[in-house]
């Protein structure tokens, strides 16, 4: 019998993507899986049921969860969904892995196979499956559009006829996948980019991007393409240094975010107060706690004459495109399991075992059930 991928809408009415376009359904189907879709789920990626001949749509989530046995997510389910999951269901997506310790409590008794692709391996065979980077890239470039809509300034240099006006100066603080789009970005937009990151050999991309890169004489090299964690006197020294390249900034980007831990503060209110009145800033990490202190996510705070912005759901303020992105990378990681249309899971893969957080009742992820506290009886260290 032929595998069913399924799809549900979000329980989060801001979030508009959906994790299956046509053109993914389509290739399912030719990979001999069935899919089931609930109407409206589509609805905020501005598709219809049209769009989707392959699919078979029901009335309600429940419907959905009856005849799938795999299903797609832009964001963990709710309780009461999880509730309903089959067991044997395999949920793929991002599912938060440490945020909730109750949620993989469900998930584990309810023998579901999870699949957090935030947990994905950092490699290279893993690059076409890594929703992080894709979502990532596209609120790098949210954060520079909305900075530059907010700007007092012009981002590029302009000439009129009584003069020149010079171009914005934009500071990135972060380069990984999000902070280079921004930097990419608002460079194409004509601003004068300067761009941090505490690993140094993030330098020559940077540069290749056309920003100054500022060096605070700090680096926190860490495990897994992430930084580590600075010491005090570590802090000290960037913080001196860092201050006077925002205080010479018109806008300031901050995208220092490490999945499943609180956003290091690393612009202080002392920092912000040292910008020009009309100065903006836009802080990606609002979501898990802001780079900038007094940053509040989803609102606009006014830190004496500069803005402070902590805008959420970026993906999906254009999500035509990310859902595109996010149906293509679950397809990536799903298609090795779909074998003669049924589901197969090898755990000889590295990347499956790497990503896996529950399965057969019991939390496979190492560092997933240390940080929640969780027994795991066949922990599976990444």
């Amino acid at each position: 019998m032929a595998a069913v991928i399924g799809v549900v809408s979000s329980a989060d009415p801001a979030e508009r993507r959906v994790p299956l376009v046509p053109d993914v359904a389509r290739k399912l189907s030719a990979l001999g899986a069935g899919i089931v879709m609930q109407r409206g789920a589509a609805r905020g990626a501005c598709l219809g049921e049209a769009d989707y001949p392959e699919v078979t749509w029901v009335d309600s989530a429940a419907e959905v969860l009856a005849r799938a046995d795999v299903l797609w997510v832009v964001d963990p389910p709710p309780d009461d969904l999880l509730a309903g999951l089959r067991p044997g269901t395999v949920l793929i997506g991002l599912l938060q892995p440490y945020a909730s310790a109750a949620r993989v409590q469900q998930l584990q008794e309810r023998q579901v196979t999870s699949f957090a692709l935030e947990l994905l391996p950092r490699i290279s065979r893993a690059q076409s499956m890594d929703i992080l980077s894709s979502q990532g890239a596209a609120a790098g470039y949210q954060c520079a559009v909305i900075a530059a809509a907010h700007c007092s300034k012009f981002f590029p240099m302009l000439t009129y006829a009584a003069g020149t006006i010079r171009p914005a100066r934009v500071l990135v603080i972060g380069a990984g996948v999000a902070g280079l789009q921004a930097i990419a970005t608002a460079r194409r937009l004509g601003a004068v980019v300067e761009a941090y990151d505490v690993r140094p050999e993030t330098r020559e991309q940077v540069e290749s991007l056309g920003a100054r890169f500022v060096d605070t004489g700090v680096s926190a090299v860490g495990a897994g393409g992430y930084a580590r964690e600075l010491t005090p006197e570590e802090l000290i020294q960037q913080a001196a240094k860092l201050a006077r390249a925002v205080a010479g900034s018109d806008v300031l980007i901050t995208t220092a975010a490490i999945p499943g831990r609180r956003a290091p503060v690393i612009v202080t209110a002392a920092m912000v107060a040292g910008m020009t009145a009309g100065s903006v800033v836009v802080d990606l990490a609002a979501e898990s706690g802001g780079n900038v202190e007094g940053t509040v996510a989803g609102q606009e705070v006014q830190a004496g004459g500069v803005r402070l912005l902590g805008p959420t759901h970026l993906p999906s303020r254009m999500p035509v495109h990310t859902s595109e992105m996010v149906a293509r990378n679950l397809l990536n990681f799903t298609a090795p399991m779909l074998r003669e249309g049924t589901v197969q899971i090898d755990w000889a893969d590295e990347v499956l075992a790497g990503t896996v957080m529950t399965h057969a009742g019991e939390v496979r992820h190492a560092q997933v059930g240390r940080a929640l506290n969780l027994p795991s009886p066949t922990l599976q260290e990444r």
